[in-house]
């Protein structure tokens, strides 16, 4: 996978986008954006606004990633094709994804924001439209709901990363209506909100008069209805449905890890976006290792001869074998080393270290010869076998 200082599909690198070093701490990043933003929105920029457009696009889309710590985190890591896969869920950015419209407001301050963003034809802010909102979307409508699953992946598969199928079952959007909840996507301007999207209720308290506002109930803040209901989804524009997807997981993810695939959740109101899918990483038990971090635990069986006299043993490992020397003397539960045995961290791709502790085990039942043997050996060891103590240990 392509590291974040490679060009993938003809996209620049985000920090060269911003024109900042990628060790820039996010405040640094805002201040970037701001800049930039206020030189290049198209209702500002000299020059052809069809180029302004995009490259204000590709500033909001380095902005999306390098001002969350968790997508800067896969960035930095996987590069453009790791975030297409991890968390755009194997699709490209478009403005639909561009969470931080708050943080423009909060960069701009209020006026500055209503008038450096404009209007549009279309009754809305020009940023209101570019970011998926219009007027269905920006007065209410509701965001689909977001799902999680988890996913049980093998220690094998974590060697190297995988790609998991996984079936979900979700509302998705209606394709018969094309999730308006309209037959053939035709709609009317609500009778009950007149298009506005919002209802009011006056109500009197003495010489007082309070007047409330909240969304249309009828059209859910559309401020537009189904001429005729679709008969496919009885006019909500979503139906249940299990969709099939495929998960990349990279090498060495951490239990317990969260990868966001956007748009996968469930489907919004007409007119609204949907939510995200969120992948819980779970690593399966394993017959021979446990997992700790980066680490693989293994307990190996040692017969007594062998513990006592040494030499090489031949020790699993992920990705086959090793050979392990096992000094002479060693004793029950010695643990060694094998560097480089691990798992891979997701980040470096250095891998972690496999700790083998050895256990000594004791022959049951014991034949004759063996008996025989071992009352030998005990009569050779002498005093050492009768004043051998274990170490103290102080009890709770």
């Amino acid at each position: 996978m392509p590291r974040a200082s490679e060009s993938t599909m003809g996209k620049r690198d985000y920090y060269d986008v911003l024109g900042i070093p990628r060790t820039a701490p996010p405040d640094e990043v805002k201040k970037a954006y701001r800049r930039l933003a206020k030189e290049y929105h198209p209702d500002m920029a000299k020059g052809d606004k069809k180029v302004a457009e995009e490259r204000f696009k590709e500033l909001s889309e380095a902005y999306e990633v390098l001002a969350d710590g968790e997508k800067r985190k896969i960035y930095d890591a996987y590069g453009h094709e790791g975030l297409k896969q991890q968390v755009w869920g194997g699709q490209d950015f478009d403005w639909s994804r561009f969470t931080h419209s708050r943080d423009v407001r909060d960069l701009f301050g209020d006026d500055l924001f209503q008038s450096f963003f404009g209007r549009s034809p279309f009754g809305g802010s020009l940023f209101e439209d570019l970011f998926g909102g219009g007027r269905q979307g920006r007065r209410g409508s509701r965001r689909g709901r977001d799902l999680q699953t988890g996913l049980a992946v093998s220690l094998e598969d974590l060697l190297r990363g995988t790609r998991k199928e996984i079936q979900i079952p979700r509302a998705a959007p209606c394709d018969a209506c094309r999730g308006t909840g309209a037959k053939g996507g035709r709609l009317v301007t609500c009778p009950t909100c007149k298009g506005q999207g919002q209802v009011s209720r006056s109500q009197s308290r003495g010489f007082s008069q309070f007047i409330s506002i909240s969304a249309c109930p009828k059209c859910d803040g559309r401020g537009q209805w189904p001429e005729t209901p679709c008969s496919v989804c009885g006019g909500s524009g979503r139906v249940e449905t299990t969709s099939t997807l495929h998960v990349e997981i990279p090498a060495g993810a951490p239990d317990g890890l969260q990868l966001r695939i956007a748009g996968k959740g469930e489907a919004g109101a007409p007119g609204a976006p949907p939510g995200d899918l969120y992948v819980i990483v779970q690593t399966l038990g394993h017959p021979t290792f446990q997992r700790d971090g980066r680490d693989l635990l293994l307990d190996w069986p040692l017969t007594v001869p062998r513990a006592a006299l040494g030499g090489d043993v031949e020790v699993p490992t992920l990705d086959g074998g090793a050979r392990l020397r096992i000094p002479a003397g060693t004793q029950t539960h010695t643990v060694f080393r094998l560097r480089g045995k691990g798992l891979p961290d997701m980040e470096t791709g250095r891998r972690g270290d496999e700790l083998v502790r050895v256990v000594v085990i004791t022959p049951d039942p014991l034949s004759s010869e063996a008996r025989r043997l071992l009352e030998k050996l005990e009569g050779a060891l002498g005093e050492y076998a009768r004043d051998a103590r274990p170490p103290s240990v102080d009890q709770p």
